[in-house]
């Protein structure tokens, strides 16, 4: 998946089908769709606006559901309305996806926001002008456990995430430490690559897996069950970041306008339009059975893991920043106002109320 490239332009808001979807397909139709068109005055029409969009290089961390809004806008014609050819790939983790910000490769990235913090503590760039996913979106997934009220009750266990520092590695190990556990000693955290928890899970390599949707209601299909919900343990969290040099900003802020107010206005879809987003995420997922898919976003939207406006909240950040500082990933040393830059997405409020 990161070395795939999706480029939303002209076509991208065409009604859904009941026909199978994939990304290579719907490049596929949109050509196919264009060659057959007789008309040269309506070819003319769309070649010139898709030469007026502006092309967007963004990066993904993971491919996964709780990027929801940015599949909705997407899929919705949102982001080209707002003049935006978004050409996204997944990086294949936090660190990678903030990496190509800072390699010139991508223009944006969304991931754990904290990759910015880090850049700003250590001298460089960086900063976070929107959040996509306002809570936690991990899921403490097992086929032999019962549910966990208590973080104590991790004792013991074998539990795989992500590597560190990826988010969800950061969430278990604060999670068994502020409970007292010692990791390595009273519980083990195993690390996998990303995407691939719930896997080693059901291959016995651990008694839980945490993990992000689609995989936790594939899990579910298969058995499984979700015995800890890390949203509600840990509350408002800015679980992902949009984040992008300053050098961007200044040399195109109309571009960073357009972009924050794509998501404020995919955001406010994405609640108010369920049946789209599962939609959405249908065709984003092909390979995953359409119940599979609709439970992810149902759980999604319960547990209100999609931000539901894009602004970024001192609540949601303070907490990100308290879990960082205690793991010793972050210092903390860069205030609020310094590395949030909400002035895009008060505007992006103010100019579709």
């Amino acid at each position: 998946m990161a070395d795939q490239v999706r480029r939303f332009s002209t076509n991208s808001s065409q009604p859904f089908t009941s026909q199978p979807f994939s990304r290579r397909h719907f490049l596929g139709t949109s050509a196919a769709v264009a060659g057959c068109l007789s008309t040269s005055a309506l070819l003319g029409s769309r070649a010139a606006l898709a030469a007026a969009l502006k092309t967007v290089r963004f990066s993904e961390a993971v491919h996964n559901l709780g990027y929801i809004n940015l599949y909705v806008g997407m899929h919705s014609g949102i982001f080209k309305k707002n003049g935006l050819d978004m050409q996204v790939s997944a990086a294949g983790g936090d660190t990678q996806t903030f990496a190509a910000v800072l390699g010139g490769s991508a223009d944006f990235a969304i991931g754990d926001a904290t990759m910015a913090q880090i850049s700003r503590e250590n001298g460089g760039p960086g900063v976070v002008v929107g959040t996509v996913v306002q809570r936690a979106h991990y899921f403490g997934v097992s086929k032999t456990l019962q549910p966990i009220t208590d973080p104590k009750q991790f004792k013991g266990l074998k539990i795989v995430t992500s590597p560190e520092p990826n988010t969800n590695y950061s969430v278990a190990k604060r999670l068994l430490e502020k409970a007292g556990l010692k990791v390595g000693v009273d519980a083990t955290i195993i690390p996998v690559n990303p995407g691939t928890e719930i896997a080693a899970m059901l291959a016995g390599q651990a008694d839980i897996a945490i993990a992000y949707q689609p995989s936790v209601a594939a899990a579910e299909a298969q058995g499984a069950k979700v015995v800890f919900d890390f949203a509600s343990y840990i509350g408002p969290f800015c679980n992902t970041g949009i984040m992008v040099l300053p050098s961007t900003i200044q040399k195109d802020p109309e571009m960073v306008q357009a972009l924050v107010t794509s998501f404020e206005e995919a955001s406010r879809k994405t609640y108010a339009d369920p049946a789209f987003a599962k939609a959405v995420a249908r065709q984003e997922f092909p390979d995953l059975p359409g119940d599979v898919v609709d439970k992810a976003i149902d759980a999604e939207l319960k547990y209100l893991i999609p931000a539901q406006s894009v602004i970024t909240k001192p609540d949601q950040w303070k907490n990100l920043m308290d879990m960082q500082i205690y793991l010793g990933n972050a210092k903390g040393t860069v205030p609020f106002d310094q590395i949030i830059d909400n002035s895009f997405a008060e505007k992006a409020i103010a100019s579709l109320k």
